[in-house]
């Protein structure tokens, strides 16, 4: 236990930040950077990708479809690789790690949050789209006024759960030497070269830590979510139900 508190008392700054502020940020930091940065750009494109998936027009939803399946059947480290290489080619100058995983975590996740909002659409009752339309609202009014707002709402917990798993595929970041938080141990390790055992148990407890915490996080926000449908929807049967022969004698 002494090994571990040592390693953590020595090293906790290069773990947390990197060299900063006498060098670049990195470790958590930096994980923490990317994960928000992939998560945030690739929602939009996510949001699109969905709302072709369940368009009523071939020529967007095929194209979608192939898209997703693509993304979500091929691993993470072949798009870094393919970012990594690509990338530089296709616009003339080099990249750096950094902006090669964001590019690569933006079209990753965008297919994975496709599926998060298309779920969340699907889920929805049919009447809402029925009585928007009814109401004289466009497809396109429906679609953004009544449906999507919705769906985003209900996915909250799974969108959070989906950043979980981009914290985790950050690491994945090492083989291109990003200096995320994996990156930062594997120094630490170099450094000390005699405890890889107790760096590398350290650098799980730390993503098992955040995970978790945010694991939780999504629990109590789907909790919180379910809770409030359910009593919205008590209050509609509640003034849908017919009146009872009490309340008629009283009209």
């Amino acid at each position: 236990m002494n090994d571990f508190l040592i390693i953590l008392r020595d090293n906790w700054t290069l773990l947390l930040v990197g060299q900063y502020p006498n060098g670049p940020l990195g470790g958590l930091a930096i994980t923490l950077v990317l994960s928000f940065l992939g998560l945030i750009l690739a929602f939009p494109l996510g949001v699109l990708l969905a709302l072709a998936r369940v368009s009523p027009i071939r020529w967007l939803r095929a194209p979608a479809t192939a898209v997703v399946y693509v993304v979500r059947g091929v691993p993470l480290i072949m798009f870094i690789f393919w970012v990594y290489f690509f990338l530089p080619a296709l616009i003339g100058r080099t990249v750096s790690g950094f902006t090669t995983m964001v590019v690569t975590l933006v079209i990753y996740q965008a297919a994975y949050l496709a599926e998060v909002v298309r779920a969340g659409i699907e889920g929805l009752p049919h009447g809402q789209t029925e009585a928007s339309r009814a109401l004289g609202l466009s497809h396109m009014q429906t679609t953004f006024k009544v449906v999507l707002p919705q769906a985003l709402y209900n996915m909250v917990p799974a969108m959070v759960s989906q950043f979980v798993s981009t914290i985790k595929e950050t690491s994945l970041g090492y083989v291109i030497s990003v200096n995320e938080l994996t990156f930062a141990a594997n120094q630490v390790n170099n450094t000390l070269l005699t405890q890889p055992f107790q760096v590398f148990i350290i650098l799980a407890g730390i993503y098992f830590l955040l995970c978790f915490s945010l694991t939780q996080l999504a629990r109590h926000l789907e909790k919180r979510i379910a809770s409030k449908r359910a009593g919205l929807n008590g209050t509609r049967s509640r003034a849908a139900a017919p009146a009872t022969p009490m309340v008629q004698a009283i009209e």
